[in-house]
């Protein structure tokens, strides 16, 4: 279950102890947006019935990458317009499946049974609104800005910024309470896209897990991941060793080390 932090006029943010996970939720006057659905269709279907809680507005769907936690409760919101970069969807449907399989075993393995269950039997929606570089949606009264800033938590992110608010949905390009992750990451392409998003100039930021920060939290890991992406390439270089920057990174060794074996330039 979650819980409705108001981050500004019409905007919420859905925090859930599974994962630290935030979802979103942007409203105007004819519509609203709803921001990433939670990693299985029955954490969607809860979400999907909150979102109805705060309003009855048609609802359309916008997937800040291709991760399970935030895109697997498409299904829950119906046949309704689902917005995503087309890295997100090309991720989704070859991965979807590896996903489904790792992270039920994970949650078996947790002693969390009826977790994997919802998992196993989630139906998973491809999107269909395709983002490249950037697009406006105008939900009556209020423009949300959808924008690719480039490669950074995975090839494919997409953030969803409400100027009139003052608010950005970033996704998983920042992370509040844990460090970032690299798994599916461009390391040393990371600290430009979080420019980007400085760019913009938003007040409120709300990570795809932890709470809402402000700007300065977001200036601060941007500097970490530039420690982080000079690392990688110094490495590449052969003028540091992994241990001396594992000694060296402000992130946990398995974190920089997940960093160190990405590609050092996107691909």
């Amino acid at each position: 279950m979650g819980r409705w932090v108001e981050v500004g006029d019409r905007v919420w943010v859905r925090r859930h102890d599974e994962l630290d996970l935030s979802l979103g939720l942007i409203a105007g006057e004819r519509a609203c947006l709803v921001v990433d659905t939670g990693g299985d269709e029955g954490q969607g279907t809860e979400f999907a019935s909150a979102v109805r809680e705060l309003t009855g507005l048609p609802w359309e769907v916008v997937l800040t990458h291709a991760h399970f936690d935030h895109a697997f409760g498409v299904a829950a919101f119906g046949d309704r317009p689902v917005w995503a970069h087309p890295g997100c969807r090309d991720d989704l449907a070859a991965t979807a499946e590896a996903q489904r399989a790792a992270w039920s075993e994970h949650y078996r393995k947790a002693g969390r049974p009826e977790v994997a269950a919802r998992l196993e039997t989630t139906r998973v929606v491809l999107p269909g609104r395709l983002v490249a570089t950037s697009a406006e949606l105008d939900l009556g009264g209020r423009l949300v800005r959808l924008a690719h800033p480039g490669p950074g938590h995975t090839g494919h992110d997409l953030v969803a910024h409400v100027p009139d608010a003052g608010v950005l949905f970033a996704g998983d390009l920042v992370e509040q309470g844990a460090p970032p992750s690299f798994d599916d990451a461009y390391p040393s392409a990371w600290p430009g896209a979080v420019d980007r998003l400085l760019a913009f100039g938003a007040t409120t930021v709300v990570p795809g897990h932890g709470d809402p920060v402000d700007a300065a939290f977001l200036t601060r890991q941007r500097a970490e991941l530039a420690e982080v992406a000079e690392l990688c390439r110094s490495v590449a270089r052969g003028e540091t060793t992994a241990a001396e920057a594992l000694a060296r990174s402000p992130y946990p060794e398995d974190f920089t080390m997940t960093a160190l074996n990405r590609p050092v330039t996107p691909v």
